[in-house]
């Protein structure tokens, strides 16, 4: 039974604590990959498919949910829970040792059961906030952001990562979560309302001018994200052989920081959407993320500290503004189907992430070397931002952030 008597900021706290637990399922298999690679005896290739498998499942579930309406006629904290479970228990079952085709058959179920649990947080977090919205989703991918850096951190820790002991833990902290959203979550006072079963609804993503408009710019922003998480690793181990020194001692670290510092791009981009408006903090944060990505090759042999602060700046900036579209779906969609907009608007947005990964390292072949692989990341950040100038122009940009566009 949910906690009597909470307030915004409570639920806030319990609903990205649950998050983060769960999420952990997500990069349990990237974390440990290089003791996988020697205990399962896998190629390079299968060893990727154990995040990609995460990621294709995610969109098939976020797109699925969407056209079944799943996160606007089930209640939210079920929803939540039931998903939550089920990424638990997809995830654990890879302590059996299954062969490599099941495992990223689970991986992709993990990935699918995710779609269940990140769009509804969205949506329950905003029941909770109509003033300060987009600094409240901010918190939310604020850890979501947390989660993702710490493979990078365990790496950087521990030489020699037992497997077995970290996917049952993040089996055991998805629980908790799972525990946490049927117990103590509840929906907020603002809540949207239940639909009925609509399917032409996910059509309106496409039919609505500013829903589009919004869903562009979210597209060229992920065009951008989780190709740099993904590869920031590879361009830095590369980097390093042309350093005196690698700032924070190891790659690893390194590039836990990088991503890490996008936490406090999420608080900030939240502070100055609520303020400013979520048309002109997105253009912001996707135009210095653009100019970070098309920069960084400059100073891939130094100097370390400059190469640095572009890094970490490009960290903080690249996911700065990801809850602010977030945001701007639940302020411009139907009420009654605010989950199954961003279902939708995640779904694709992850697919698009899928190709970006894929293409990066082709990109580096062709042109011979990492220093510029992130060039072909800068026309995401172009198109979100024309995106965002033409909704700002739009008479309905009045419904974002209490009129702040």
């Amino acid at each position: 039974m949910a906690l009597q008597n909470m307030n915004r900021w409570s639920a806030l706290f319990v609903i990205c604590i649950g998050v983060v637990c769960v999420l952990t399922t997500w990069f349990s298999a990237t974390a440990v990959v290089p003791e996988l690679i020697k205990a399962w005896e896998l190629s390079a290739g299968q060893a990727a498919w154990l995040t990609n498998g995460v990621q294709i499942g995610f969109v098939v579930g976020a797109i699925a949910s969407s056209l079944v309406n799943l996160p606007d006629i089930i209640r939210l904290p079920k929803l939540m829970a039931l998903s939550a479970l089920g990424a638990a228990v997809a995830n654990g079952l890879l302590l059996l040792e299954p062969s490599i085709e099941l495992a990223v058959g689970l991986r992709f179920l993990t990935g699918v059961f995710l779609a269940g649990v990140y769009p509804a947080a969205l949506k329950i977090m905003s029941t909770w906030f109509t003033k300060g919205r987009g600094l409240a989703l901010g918190f939310l991918i604020g850890a979501l952001t947390i989660g993702s850096s710490a493979p990078h951190l365990f790496r950087a820790l521990i030489d020699d990562i037992e497997w077995h002991w970290v996917v049952a833990g993040s089996s055991v902290a998805t629980l908790v979560g799972a525990l946490l959203f049927i117990t103590v979550v509840k929906e907020g006072p603002n809540a949207f309302g239940r639909a009925v079963f609509n399917p032409r609804q996910c059509l309106q993503v496409f039919t609505s001018k500013p829903l589009l408009l919004v869903n562009l710019g979210y597209f060229g922003h992920m065009w951008e994200l989780y190709a740099m998480w993904a590869w920031i690793l590879a361009f830095t181990n590369a980097a390093a052989s042309q350093l005196t020194v690698v700032p924070f001692g190891s790659t690893s670290m390194f590039c836990f920081v990088i991503v890490a510092a996008g936490s406090i791009g999420c608080v900030l981009g939240g502070v100055l959407s609520d303020k400013f408006g979520r048309c002109l903090t997105t253009i912001g944060m996707m135009f210095a993320s653009g100019v970070c990505a098309f920069a960084i090759g400059f100073f891939f042999d130094g100097p370390a500290w400059l190469l640095a602060v572009i890094a970490i700046m490009w960290g903080v900036t690249i996911i700065g503004d990801s809850a602010q579209f977030s945001a701007a779906v639940t302020e411009l969609a139907d009420h009654h189907f605010v989950g199954t907009a961003l279902a939708l608007q995640l779904g694709i947005g992850f697919a698009l992430t899928v190709l970006a990964i894929s293409w990066v390292p082709i990109f580096v072949e062709w042109i011979g070397g990492w220093q510029w692989a992130f060039l072909l990341l800068v026309p995401g950040p172009v198109v979100g931002i024309i995106a965002m100038l033409l909704l700002r122009a739009h008479p309905d940009a009045v419904k974002l952030a209490g009129g702040a566009k």
